[in-house]
């Protein structure tokens, strides 16, 4: 089973207008309001792959309820604990022909009582754990260390874990002792781990990631947007080249590729598959309107033009 954990999800709510006037009533007849945060993309890609996962992580108020009936709606199992703080809205404005303009609620204050909550919550699933995928911010009230104490939960049920944030929870993480088996940034967030400016060149990329940081990781996926990704798996690189496409929402093609990996990690297959399902997820999440939505069609064609080479 893959369990994926949010700990700061959302209602996300999409406004689509043809032009955003600044210091004037915008009037939006097209509204979507759905169930987010990384990890619940990642879960509802999982889920339409026919995939068991079960999603996890904290939800508190009205909009907490909008989200576990959202979910029991779609037939997404999930076991989320609760805390007395309102689970945050999150805004798009999507205007003038592919721009989005994003307000983002910081969401509720965690307390020390509600963490062991969810720490109990969590040990109730790592029995049946096969992978675990960690995404998103941390709220406020949580350390920014938070994610090596789950990575400490889990290491002892051999778990293969996939961390998707960023910022100073990436780099606790990266500092300790326990690690994932694989995280997924992109190039400017590698370029900030390395304190470098780095490009789509292999060498550099090569030289990159075989940096101390790294070490005790088997599997790093870089995103290099339209020119595909690089990836290092335990002593091995390779470049992912991908089929042009006509992007319509760019968001939520992360979460399908952290998706694809956790699947690809639960059917242990080899790491040429691994990559050609998440990049087709991602690519075919991108080719649709709504966030975190895939279909198999554009999926399974999309896996075929995927090319994956091994860089010697």
């Amino acid at each position: 089973m893959i369990v994926t954990v949010t700990m700061n999800p959302s209602v996300d709510i999409a406004y689509t207008l043809p032009h955003l006037n600044l210091d004037q009533v915008n009037r939006c007849n097209q509204v979507s309001k759905t169930a987010g945060g990384k990890g619940l993309n990642v879960t509802r890609v999982i889920h339409q792959m026919n995939q068991d996962v079960v999603s996890t992580g904290l939800l508190g108020g009205a909009l907490g309820d909008f989200i576990r009936e959202s979910l029991t709606k779609d037939g997404i199992k999930h076991n989320f604990s609760d805390i007395d703080g309102q689970t945050r809205n999150c805004l798009a404005i999507l205007h003038d022909n592919g721009a989005q303009t994003e307000i983002l609620e910081a969401g509720p204050t965690i307390t020390a009582a509600e963490l062991k909550r969810f720490e109990q919550v969590m040990a109730n699933l790592l029995p049946e754990s096969d992978v675990m995928t960690l995404s998103g911010s941390l709220p406020k009230g949580i350390p920014t260390n938070y994610y090596v104490r789950l990575l400490e939960l889990m290491s002892k049920d051999s778990i293969k874990v996939v961390l998707d944030t960023s910022g100073q929870s990436l780099i606790e993480v990266l500092q300790s002792s326990v690690k994932p088996y694989a995280i997924k940034p992109n190039l400017d967030e590698l370029s900030d781990l390395t304190n470098q400016i780095l490009t789509a060149d292999e060498t550099a990329l090569k030289q990159a990631l075989t940096a101390d940081i790294f070490e005790g990781i088997p599997l790093i996926v870089v995103s290099l947007g339209s020119d595909g990704a690089f990836v290092k798996y335990t002593d091995r690189f390779y470049r992912v080249t991908i089929p042009k496409i006509t992007v319509v929402n760019p968001v939520g093609s992360g979460d399908s590729t952290v998706a694809g990996i956790a699947i690809g990690l639960q059917k242990k297959e080899s790491i040429e598959k691994v990559i050609k399902r998440a990049m087709a997820l991602g690519m075919s999440n991108a080719t649709h309107q709504a966030t975190g939505y895939i279909d198999q069609d554009s999926y399974q064609e999309f896996e075929k033009q995927i090319l994956v080479q091994e860089i010697k």
